[in-house]
Parts: structure tokens; sequence; C-alpha cells
């Protein structure tokens, strides 16, 4: 085993952590509070190659692994969810275009959305299937070279945002004795492609997530992504590794806490001391610090099993319920730690609560990870 970062993934985590305090940390409150995209943010990412870590540098990605994207969610999520999960949102549709896609396929979408000139969504939850994917009820008829889609899918990511472009999407495309499931690619702005109001949620509010609705929507045949039938199988095959990249997001957000407890204890008294020198405070983070350290070794395993070309599901599924239920945990104890302040907004730690809770629910629910481990352990 090696716990060490190579010099280059030390260079790149280190150019992402000066990022995220220099430029999102400015703005992340104003950004919660109004709900905003941050446009801006994400060209400049893709200008530094933040974006594209894993993939091919002829598509403008960084040809690196697994492991160095953790390391940048990491850090960008230990200041601000909402733009770390912009870029994982925008990787599961890359990484389906990388993938299964036509070099023409690559060449038109997989560029500009690897370089932060647009951003892609990937469209698999609808309001009758979320853990269930096999449910989806999407249809899509070949008519002579074209496509007819109809149906809706709920809580896409970067889905409505001005650089949207593309959606990639699953629907039904034969109803036999198995249902065939395909998965499309969507430009915005094709006629039928309907883009509801931005949602409002608890968390992770300046990412973009909306409910989208299909009326006769015509796309050309080539726009069926990779094998027809063969959707499900390849959406599944990208959320294991989503969920070490989720996984990383929340370590980030537990690292967020534990700094800003550690400050906010060192400067706050009670009974004429600071309350960091109360055994009850240091306890907690103590422990904090500790789980926080247990999630990224689990994130680190996943992701070196996966670039090892090694099976990783198992550790996918264990890292991302741990350390999505430890990130609620330690946001938990953050707000009570800062007391009054911790219900303020203008504190990052009520900020890390509502984001934690999403953790524990995209890709993959707490529950649909038990279930996941339990099949690996023979059950």
């Amino acid at each position: 085993m090696n716990f060490e970062l190579s010099e280059e993934q030390l260079m790149i985590q280190k150019m992402a952590r000066r990022f995220a305090e220099e430029k999102i940390a400015p703005i992340a409150e104003k950004s919660w509070e109004e709900e905003e995209f941050p446009y801006d943010l994400f060209a400049q990412m893709g200008e530094l190659g933040l974006v594209g870590i894993p993939y091919p540098e002829e598509y403008n990605g960084g040809g690196m692994d697994v492991l160095t994207f953790a390391l940048v969610l990491e850090e960008l999520a230990r200041i601000d969810n909402s733009v770390a999960n912009s870029i994982m949102a925008n990787s599961s549709c890359a990484s389906l275009i990388n993938n299964f896609g036509t070099t023409e396929h690559k060449e038109k979408y997989l560029a500009p959305i690897l370089a932060g000139e647009k951003i892609g969504a990937i469209g698999l939850t609808e309001p009758n299937a979320g853990s269930d994917a096999a449910a989806i009820q999407t249809t899509a008829v070949l008519n002579g070279d074209e496509w007819i889609i109809n149906g809706s899918k709920i809580f896409i990511t970067n889905s409505g945002t001005d650089i949207t472009w593309p959606v990639v999407i699953a629907a039904v495309t034969g109803t036999g004795e198995k249902k065939e499931i395909s998965n499309f690619i969507v430009s915005s702005g094709t006629p039928g492609f309907n883009i509801s109001k931005k949602f409002k949620k608890i968390g992770w509010r300046a990412s973009d997530t909306r409910e989208l609705s299909f009326d006769d929507c015509r796309i050309p045949a080539e726009n069926l992504l990779g094998k027809r039938g063969e959707g499900l199988k390849q959406t599944l095959s990208t959320i294991n590794t989503g969920r070490i990249l989720i996984a990383s997001m929340a370590v980030g957000l537990a690292q967020g806490v534990l700094d800003a407890c550690l400050d906010y204890v060192k400067g706050r008294f009670a009974f004429g001391k600071p309350i960091g020198k109360f055994q009850t405070i240091q306890h907690k983070l103590a422990d904090m610090a500790t789980k926080t350290e247990i999630a990224r070794v689990m994130v680190h395993k996943a992701a070196v099993l996966r670039d090892s070309g090694k099976p990783f599901s198992k550790e996918a599924s264990m890292a991302k319920l741990f350390a999505t239920e430890m990130a609620m945990e330690a946001a938990h104890q953050g707000i009570q730690i800062h007391g009054g302040y911790g219900i303020m907004t203008e504190y990052a730690v009520s900020r890390y609560f509502g984001d934690a809770k999403v953790l524990e629910i995209v890709e993959g629910t707490s529950e649909i990870q038990r279930t996941v481990i339990a099949r690996q352990l023979g059950l």
C-alpha cells in the first residue's frame, strides 16, 4: 500500500484548494442566498483543466485518473458543494459520451463540456423511477431517420443553465419480454424538449436542478448513444464511479465543517476560556477528524481500485455510504458547536447542513448502498 500522492496530484490538489479559497469562498454565501449558478467559476475551472481531469486530452480532458478528480472535488466541496456538484454531474454526462459515443459525438459534445464552455446533464430519474431505474417510462420510438421521445425526467442537475448542452437521457425503446432501455443525446433547444423552472432546495442551492419533459421531441437517429438496448447497462456502469465522487464531496464537506469549527472554538469564549478548552468540544472534534480521515481513505481505496481496473463496486458503495452519513453527522455537530450562530446562514456550517442531506440521497440512497453491499456479501 502507498498512501502518498504523486507530485502531480499534490500540485493539482493545491491548485484546486487555492481556487476554492480565493474564487469560490468570497461568493459562496451570495450564491447560496440567490441560488445563482456560477457561470464565471465554471468557465475558469474549465480553463484551469479542473473540469475534465479523468478524460482524454484530445477532447480537452486532463488524461489523469479518478483519484486525482476525487482530490479536486474534495477541495471544491470543502468550500461549496454546489460548485463541486456541477462539475460532478457534468462528468456523469461526459463519462457516458466518452465511453459509448462515436468520434463525432466526442468532438461535438464532449470537447466543449470538458473545456467549461458548455455543461452536460444526465436524465435518468423520473417521478416514478428513482432508485428503481429500470422502471422508467419515457419512450423513444424510431421513425425513419428520427427518434421521437415522449415522457419526463425530474431532479436533473445542470439541465437548465444558459450553457447546458447536451442532456443524455434514458428512454424505453422496446417492451418485449424484457424492457429495452437506450440512451440518447438531446440538445438544448430541440423542439418538444421543455425545461421547468428551477427547483428550490435545502442544499446545493447554487446548483441548477429542474424537471424535463418531452412532447414528440424529435432527434436524429445518430443521437442514439452506443448500442440500442444497452442504456441501463451503460448508466449503471458509470454510477459506481459517481459514488466515489459523491463520497469525495462528502469528505470535503466534513473537512470544511471541521476547519470552521476549529477556527470558531479558538475564538469563542465561555466561562472565561475558549470553548475549545472544554473536553466535550474536544471530543466532538476528535471524532469528526477521525471519521473524516477514515472516509478519505475509503474514497482513495475505491478510486485506486477503479483506476487499476479491478472490481470496486462494493468499495464504492461503502465509501459513499460511510462518507455521506459521516458528513451529515459532522454538519449536525458543527451547528451544535456553533450554537446560535450555527443556524445563521452567514456561517458556512448552516449551509453545509442542507448540502450534507442531499449527499445521502443522490447516486443511490443510503438504503440502496446497504442493499448493494449486502449483495456483495452474498446475501
